[in-house]
């Protein structure tokens, strides 16, 4: 019964996955979730972000490192409800101002302020981390968003009563644009840009991004 036993374990473990493989399945998944992970800047008014959509997406922030462990930012939720108060205080598309996106109808209607007490290098590390990740859960959702930088701070403040001080805006909706990545040499034009429809984002190839 002993043997018996021992081989079955045996045979269990050469029938889990190598580790390789397993690196190998989960880069596969990422990959595909920041390939997904794209700035939209029109979305389908048709389908309606919730709160409990927003909350489920800022649930993250409790998973993730955070510098030196402050866990100082706090985030306003923003729903259909209320996109009014903030729709006029963003600035999309910064180097496509012809086109005053977003276009008439296309509008996300809801929206992640992320706040903090303070700003510093921690506090900034802390919300590229969180933003990114909170994306990254809104894309795996099935949803799409966009980071805004809160430029108009005492307008957005006053708007919604907020204690502290908004760094950041995400954007949250279901995107209806038609993404891709283009790569490019480091020297190249960084600047996306949109032709026939199509949004276009230059990326630096991996080369070019090694030094040595």
């Amino acid at each position: 019964m002993a043997d018996n036993y021992l081989e079955k374990k045996m045979e269990a473990f050469h029938s889990l996955p190598s580790s390789a493989a397993q690196a190998k399945k989960n880069k596969t998944t990422l990959n595909k979730l920041l390939l997904k992970n794209r700035s939209h800047r029109g979305y389908d008014p048709k389908v309606v972000v919730r709160e409990d959509h927003l909350r489920d997406i800022v649930s993250v922030v409790t998973k993730i490192p955070q510098a030196c462990n402050q866990q100082c930012l706090r985030y306003r939720l923003v729903t259909p409800a209320e996109a009014h108060k903030i729709l006029p205080l963003l600035k999309f598309g910064a180097a496509l101002p012809e086109l005053n996106l977003p276009f008439p109808g296309t509008e996300p209607q809801a929206f992640i302020i992320c706040c903090a007490p303070n700003e510093n290098k921690l506090t900034y590390m802390d919300l590229g981390i969180a933003a990114q990740s909170m994306l990254l859960r809104a894309t795996e959702m099935g949803l799409n968003g966009i980071c805004i930088g809160a430029f108009q701070k005492e307008k957005i403040i006053q708007a919604f009563d907020l204690p502290l001080t908004p760094l950041l805006v995400l954007a949250i909706g279901k995107g209806i644009e038609d993404i891709r990545l283009t790569e490019i040499r480091e020297n190249e034009d960084h600047k996306y840009y949109r032709e026939n429809g199509v949004h276009y984002v230059p990326k630096v190839c991996l080369n070019d991004l090694l030094l040595g």
